[in-house]
């Protein structure tokens, strides 16, 4: 459980994008949104959690701005620890009763873990430890289609974040370098 405890740590928080994108203006690199993301451990706003439990849920708001418009995309994580030390993410669909708009900490009152559902689209992702900077990701197949690509990267200075999304191998989501989120 330490290894999880420490893992978590890392990711939960308030953390943007804002250090990167002043470096991209500086390098005359555009398209990039303004990125923010807010992690929170949720175990305490779960109900019915079984006795030998040994998981953290982690909700992510995360808020992707561009043009002035802001999109939320929040998801709950489970984080468990594997038998060789690495570190699982499985994704949970939006409870029933939420949207994107209004799945917030400050919005749940409390979850019934026997109602989450585990997305059957996401292939768990799986992290390793290396010096300090834990690595994974995974390939999801979400249509016949259409590939979600993740890859990230996390150590106590930032967490770099690669989503793709592609539609019959072209793509149609994604930025050609990962996001770097820093603390604030």
């Amino acid at each position: 459980m330490n290894i999880l405890k420490n893992f978590t740590d890392l990711l939960c928080g308030v953390f943007d994008n804002s250090v990167q994108l002043e470096r991209f203006k500086k390098e005359g690199i555009e398209g990039y949104p303004f990125a923010k993301h807010v992690n929170t451990v949720l175990n305490d706003k779960i109900k019915n959690l079984p006795s030998d439990f040994k998981g953290i849920l982690i909700l992510e708001e995360s808020y992707y701005t561009v043009n002035d418009h802001t999109n939320s995309m929040p998801h709950i994580f489970l984080f468990t620890e594997e038998s060789d030390g690495s570190v699982k993410l499985t994704s949970y669909e939006t409870p029933e009763g939420y949207t994107k708009q209004n799945l917030t900490y400050e919005n749940i009152d409390t979850l019934d873990f026997e109602g989450l559902k585990v997305s059957e689209k996401f292939t768990p992702a799986i992290y390793k430890e290396n010096n300090g900077v834990w690595e994974g990701g995974s390939v999801s197949n979400f249509s016949p289609v259409m590939q979600f690509k993740l890859f990230e990267r996390f150590s106590k200075d930032v967490l770099e974040v690669s989503e793709i999304i592609e539609v019959n191998g072209k793509r149609t989501f994604g930025y050609d370098l990962p996001l770097e989120y820093r603390r604030i």
